[in-house]
């Protein structure tokens, strides 16, 4: 095995623009890191995630594969 060929793992202070910020360890060589969303502000784990219907293509969908009464 090769020696000195792997990058720094450091610890990484991650800060999203709804204000949550957490500590992770990562190689990117900063000790900061601003994202734009997490799972505290993303709309799939806080639930209030909207489903868009289309030209009725979700009832479509339901109508033909849905579970028969």
């Amino acid at each position: 095995m090769q020696a000195d060929i792997h990058p720094k793992y450091n610890q990484v202070q991650v800060t999203c623009s709804c204000g949550h910020s957490f500590t992770t360890g990562s190689t990117l060589g900063k000790e900061e890191l601003s994202i734009e969303v997490c799972s505290e502000c993303h709309p799939f784990y806080t639930g209030k995630q909207k489903l868009v219907d289309t030209a009725g293509r979700v009832d479509k969908f339901r109508q033909k594969y849905g579970m028969k009464k």
